[in-house]
């Protein structure tokens, strides 16, 4: 099997990091299961590439369906960490045991720069996603490498870089009492929780440090521990690991006000003008995934943030995670 590295346009070697992302092209014709023995030999290889270079785009892989992209995965031989066991805010709905939608927001609903599920204490190590369908408009996955982002806030942001190592974050949010597809953070109290009832949702709350407020409406405002803001990556590097953006900027529905969604984790406020520039500073060293049909990408949880541009047709992204 035959496989080389590719460039497009918009590709990043920002502060000389290496390129962001690695792109992989299959070359042959070949069948699935072919590929697979490549992936299954070449895995230590592929996960070590993706977080050296925050994330992989496979093109011209023969992935066709959600069965395909299961065994795609599968070839890893990598933990899976199911939608049912995390704490996604997100209402995602099980294509296989292994494979999900991804956010079912409306089209017009942009999900902004985000590790996956670092607003709880329960985050995968690693993401795929397939595009079983590429948008008529639109539709790219931004993504952006954490740890160059970090550097350069230490540089232009300092006061804040070091109020993010130190103190950490706490968020907050209103989960509705039943599952709403119409926000990016629709998803229930029951459905997060595995809970039927109220007091089964407080014990797995409290096993985990949160706090909590019942609505008179039945729906349930959640506010973690103190999470981390950055994670060592072990190498040197240091990730800017969290969901401020996405809270700060996304987090509005018709129970969520952004402003109240996110403080350091002594309580203390987000200053506007800071924020203002954390979020240009990501999307300047941003890039776009131009999503064709048959896609995957492989993207280190630990090293990239990953989002969702505003769209039009219909389009069609399945995720999976990867168990830390």
């Amino acid at each position: 099997m035959q496989v080389s590295e590719i460039q497009v346009d918009g590709l990043r070697t920002d502060d000389g990091s290496s390129l962001f992302p690695l792109i992989l092209q299959c070359e042959d014709a070949l069948s699935l299961d072919g590929a697979a023995v490549w992936l299954t030999e070449n895995s230590d290889s592929l996960c070590r590439k993706a977080f050296d270079h925050g994330a992989i785009l496979f093109r011209g892989f023969p992935v066709q369906t959600a069965q395909d992209f299961d065994q795609f995965i599968a070839a890893f031989g990598l933990p899976n960490f199911t939608y049912e066991d995390s704490l996604s805010n997100a209402v995602r709905t099980n294509r296989t045991p292994r494979v999900f939608t991804a956010n079912e927001a409306p089209a017009d609903v942009s999900i902004f720069l985000h590790h996956e599920m670092a607003q709880t204490p329960i985050f995968p190590s690693k993401l795929f996603f397939f595009c079983e369908m590429a948008a008529q408009q639109g539709g790219a996955t931004p993504i952006c490498r954490s740890d160059v982002l970090f550097a350069r806030l230490k540089r232009e942001l300092p006061q804040f870089a070091a109020d993010c190592t130190t103190k950490g974050l706490l968020y907050s949010h209103i989960m509705p009492a039943a599952d709403d597809a119409a926000s990016g953070m629709g998803r229930s109290w029951q459905s997060t929780w595995k809970a039927t009832t109220p007091e089964q949702a407080e014990a797995r709350m409290s096993s985990l440090g949160y706090t909590w407020e019942w609505q008179s409406n039945g729906c349930l405002k959640v506010t973690t521990p103190r999470l981390p803001a950055v994670r060592d990556l072990g190498d040197g590097r240091t990730a800017f690991f969290n969901q401020l953006i996405a809270a700060f900027r996304g987090w509005k529905d018709v129970r969520n006000d952004p402003s109240k969604s996110i403080t350091f984790g002594d309580g203390s406020a987000l200053d506007k003008a800071v924020m203002a520039k954390v979020i240009e500073l990501a999307d300047e060293i941003s890039f776009d995934i131009p999503w064709q049909t048959g896609d995957v990408a492989l993207v280190d949880n630990y090293v990239a943030m990953h989002g969702r541009r505003t769209f039009t047709g219909t389009r069609k992204v399945l995720a999976s995670l990867v168990a830390s």
